[in-house]
C-alpha cells in the first residue's frame, strides 16, 4: 500500500472535488453546516464545535470542488517525482496544508467517537442488549463518518508528504522514546480517573441534577467503558518500552516468542494520536469560545489530548527507528535487540530490549 498511497490520495481528492461540485449544484447530502444536525442544533455557537459549523453549499461546496481537484494534480505530481531543488516546496507545502487541515483544523470529537464506541456498542448490544434505544445508526450517521473520512485522507496527505519530502537519514527520536511513553500513559489516565468516578457513584465535578441525569440514562457507564478502552491503550503504549512490544509474550497461545510486526504497533498508534489530537483541538477552540467556568471536570481533560497525541506519535516513531535499525544491524534475527535511550545505532545491539 505505502507504494501507492499517493495515487490513493490523489483519487480520494478528485472524487471529493467532485462531490464539492455536486453539494455546490444540488445542496443535497451537504454533511457540513447547514447540512449537519448537530450543528444546526448548535444554532450561531455551531463555529465553536466546528470550524465548518455555520457553513452552505452554496459558498463552501465550489470550494471544496477547487480545493479537491488541485489537491489531485498535487498528488499525482508527488507520485511521479517531478520536482526538483526548492521547487519541491510548491509541491510540499500544500502536501503538509492539507494534512494538517483534514486532521485538525476541520475536525471535532466524531471520528473518535466512532472509532473509539463501535467495539464498545458490539459488545454491549450483542451480549447485554444495551443500550436498548441506540444502535449503529445513532453513532455512526453521514456528518461524522465523512470527518471519520477526511482525517484518513490527512493521514494519507501526511504519508504522501513524508515520503516525497524525505531525504537523508530520518531524525533521530529514540532518545525521546521514554518521556514520549510516559506522557502518553499519564495524559489518558486524567480523562479516565474523571470518567470511572462517575460511573462508581462519585459526582466529582458535576451538578447533582446533571450528575442523576447521566445515571439514568446511562451516560456514565459509556463513559466508563471509553476511559476503559483508554487505559487499555495506555497499557499497550507501555508495551512501545517493554520486551512483550517486540515479541508476543507466553500467553498468546500460537503467536509466543514471535517477532511483533512493527507495523502492528506503530500504525495503529498514529491513527490513535491523529484522532485524540483532533478531539482535543475541538476542546481547546470551545475552551477559549466559551470559558471554562464550571467545566474543569467534563472539558478539562480532554483539552490535554494534544499532548497525549504527540507522545503518542513520538513513542510510535521512536519505536519504529529502534526496531528497524536493530533488525538492520541483526539481519532481522533479533528484533528483541535495543535499549532505550541514545541513537539507532547505538540500539543495533543483539543483547535484549524492549518495545510495543
Amino acid at each position: 500500500m505505502r507504494k501507492y498511497i499517493e495515487y490513493l490520495t490523489a483519487g480520494f481528492s478528485f472524487l471529493y472535488g467532485l462531490a464539492g461540485l455536486y453539494w455546490a449544484i444540488t445542496g443535497r447530502a451537504y454533511p457540513f453546516g447547514v447540512g449537519d444536525p448537530l450543528m444546526v442544533d448548535e444554532g450561531p455557537d455551531a463555529i465553536d464545535a466546528n470550524l465548518l459549523g455555520l457553513s452552505t453549499p452554496e459558498v463552501a461546496g465550489p470550494i471544496i470542488a477547487v480545493l479537491g481537484f488541485l489537491g489531485g494534480i498535487v498528488a499525482l505530481l508527488m507520485a511521479r517525482g517531478v520536482g526538483r531543488g526548492g521547487w519541491r516546496y510548491a509541491l510540499l507545502v500544500p502536501a503538509c496544508l492539507y494534512a494538517v487541515v483534514l486532521m485538525f483544523v476541520i475536525q471535532d470529537y466524531r471520528p473518535l467517537v466512532i472509532v473509539a464506541y463501535t467495539p464498545i456498542l458490539a459488545v454491549s448490544k450483542t451480549f447485554f442488549g444495551f443500550p436498548p434505544d441506540a444502535g449503529w445508526g445513532d453513532l455512526i450517521q453521514w456528518p461524522g463518518a465523512n470527518l471519520t473520512l477526511l482525517l484518513l485522507a490527512g493521514i494519507g496527505w501526511a504519508w504522501t508528504a513524508m515520503r516525497y519530502g524525505r531525504r537523508g537519514g530520518e531524525l533521530d527520536l529514540v532518545r525521546f522514546g521514554r518521556p514520549a511513553v510516559i506522557v502518553a500513559v499519564v495524559v489518558p489516565l486524567v480523562y479516565c480517573v474523571t470518567r470511572w468516578a462517575w460511573a462508581l457513584g462519585w459526582s466529582v465535578g458535576l451538578e447533582e441534577q446533571m450528575y442523576r441525569e447521566g445515571v439514568e440514562s446511562g451516560l456514565w457507564l459509556g463513559g466508563a467503558a471509553l476511559a476503559t478502552l483508554g487505559a487499555g491503550g495506555a497499557l499497550l503504549t507501555v508495551g512501545l518500552l517493554r520486551p512483550w512490544g517486540e515479541r508476543f509474550p507466553r500467553w498468546m497461545v500460537g503467536l509466543a516468542g514471535k517477532r511483533v510486526p512493527i507495523n502492528l504497533a506503530v500504525v495503529p498508534a498514529t491513527i490513535v494520536a491523529v484522532l485524540v489530537t483532533s478531539a482535543g483541538v475541538m476542546y481547546i477552540r470551545l475552551a477559549v469560545a466559551t470559558g471554562v467556568e464550571g467545566k474543569w471536570v467534563t472539558n478539562m481533560p480532554e483539552t490535554l489530548w494534544p499532548l497525549w497525541g504527540l507522545g503518542l506519535f513520538v513513542a510510535a516513531l521512536a519505536y519504529r527507528q529502534r526496531r528497524l535499525a536493530t533488525e538492520k544491524t541483526a539481519g532481522g534475527s533479533a528484533p528483541g535487540a535495543a535499549g532505550v535511550g541514545g541513537t539507532p545505532a547505538a540500539h543495533a545491539k543483539p543483547a535484549g530490549s524492549s518495545v510495543r
